[in-house]
């Protein structure tokens, strides 16, 4: 494990690249946003290919923000209808950066910051400290996330977050996956399950509408494992619920390449 210089910020701010490697798998994160900027890791045939988006350099990720490639989103992933939300008998007003909502913490999120770096075993662990009234959100938030490989090469990351105020937090990492490999075409081939019976449907501006729908009949029955398609933005309802442990709720395969995703 080392990190690297990976460019400047234009106000003269060093942003760094922490590379993890064990057991076959490079991963490279940046302290800037959180981002994994890439995953190598082996196929079926012992070939190596980096499995996500994202850019060479600095300047890619500064000229496009969006669609977030790779980064840590935070304070709240997802949509927040209007920009605001009640808490305790008081309303609170964000940016709408998407359309009339707010998306992934606004317009200055969790993506933007260069986080603190400390090296951990296997791993490095990103943090910062977000201050009351950032984007509109109340209480001061003191956040980590800790990337790290298993024995196995599998990666994992942690999120921990304490606010000294009651406020809504919602942490995720918004990488997107290839498993063939970059430049190698749609990733329409890959198939996938998730062990869901469930989802929440949303309305035009992709807000859940507070009901649940069965995906029985649907193009959303992922429980036993089929290609994807087009037109996925939803959150699927887990079987499990919440349990004490991880336990493994999706599956993504590249017939092409052999690879296997799993999420716990």
């Amino acid at each position: 494990m080392y990190d690297e210089l990976f460019g400047t910020l234009p106000d003269g701010t060093p942003v760094h690249r922490w590379t993890l490697e064990r057991s076959g798998v490079r991963v490279r994160v940046l302290t800037y946003g959180g981002i994994v900027q890439s995953v190598e890791v082996p196929d079926g045939a012992g070939r190596t290919a980096d499995v996500v988006l994202g850019f060479p350099d600095l300047a890619g990720y500064l000229a496009h923000p969006q669609p977030y490639f790779g980064a840590l989103v935070g304070r709240y992933a997802n949509r927040i209808a209007g920009g605001r939300f009640p808490l305790d008998g008081r309303t609170y007003h964000l940016a709408q950066n998407n359309g009339t909502n707010s998306l992934h913490g606004g317009e200055r999120g969790f993506d933007k910051p260069v986080w603190d770096a400390q090296a951990v075993e296997h791993g490095v662990r990103l943090s910062r400290a977000a201050p009351h009234g950032e984007e509109g959100f109340p209480g001061r938030l003191e956040v980590s996330a800790t990337y790290s490989l298993d024995e196995g090469g599998a990666l994992r990351i942690a999120y921990e977050a304490v606010t000294d105020a009651p406020t809504v937090v919602n942490l995720t990492n918004h990488t997107y996956w290839n498993l063939s490999g970059g430049g190698s075409g749609n990733a329409g081939g890959h198939e996938i399950r998730i062990a869901a019976s469930r989802l929440t449907p949303v309305d035009a501006d992709l807000i859940p509408t507070g009901e649940f729908l069965d995906v029985a009949g649907t193009r959303f029955d992922f429980r036993e494992a089929r290609k994807t398609g087009a037109g996925y933005d939803h959150n699927f309802v887990l079987d499990k619920g919440l349990t004490e442990a991880p336990v493994e709720v999706a599956e993504l395969h590249d017939p092409a390449s052999g690879r296997v995703l799993t999420v716990a």
